[in-house]
């Protein structure tokens, strides 16, 4: 079960007044999807991390809505420009919630691994909006700013690059690629940095090339 609780919020771009709902906390989750999204009973709990105005569409954490938090002219302009017209056409579900947060992150420059983290948690709620379209879009986004984030020196921590590298396959075969997610299955052998504990992800990216299953345990 999902516990909320409310909050009030001032958007640093339109300075509009609003309340949200923030997660206080959740329990009874029935284990997590091979592209690790979590399956919770009851409300699922993904789109109460991300706050949008409805006013202008701005979208982040409750951090980017804080006091200090000073957005740019550039910035307010974009949002005003893409995002508030977006809501005219698209109820603002937690998918459109997490897209619009992605974008107001990459305008500011932020690192690939956190659009990466975006862009997924954008995909998991298009599951359990049961929009498989806006899903696969929002799969491809992911893969391509993982990837970006495993090229960057420093990118990824060493000892989380053969579990990411594993996800990318996941995502491309998901997708429906199954040559790139190949592939990047066979990397994942190269990135492991301590063959004990990262056993298991060998073991799933072998296990995803030849039999694929919904669910880790």
């Amino acid at each position: 079960m999902t516990t909320l609780h409310r909050i009030d919020l001032t958007c640093p771009v339109c300075t509009s007044a609003f309340r949200s709902h923030t997660v206080v906390a959740t329990n009874g989750f029935g284990g997590k999807r091979t592209d690790f999204h979590e399956c919770a009973a009851g409300m699922q709990p993904l789109p109460y991390f991300v706050h949008l105005c409805r006013t202008c569409g701005y979208a982040g954490g409750t951090s980017d809505f804080g006091a200090e938090v000073a957005p740019s002219d550039l910035l307010k302009a974009q949002v005003w420009g893409e995002l508030a017209r977006a809501l005219r056409h698209a109820l603002p579900s937690g998918s459109l919630k997490y897209e619009h947060a992605a974008k107001v992150a990459e305008w500011q420059g932020s690192e690939p691994r956190y659009l990466a983290d975006l862009f997924l948690r954008a995909a998991w709620c298009c599951v359990d909006e049961g929009d498989t379209e806006a899903e696969r879009y929002f799969r491809r986004k992911a893969a391509w700013r993982f990837a970006d984030a495993l090229a960057v020196y420093g990118g990824v921590p060493p000892e989380e690059r053969a579990v990411i590298t594993y996800l990318v396959g996941e995502l491309w075969r998901r997708i429906g690629d199954h040559d790139q997610a190949q592939r990047w299955f066979d990397m994942v052998v190269e990135e492991v940095t301590e063959p004990s504990a990262q056993r298991w992800v060998l073991a799933v990216a072998e296990q995803q090339k030849v039999e694929p299953r919904e669910w880790f345990t």
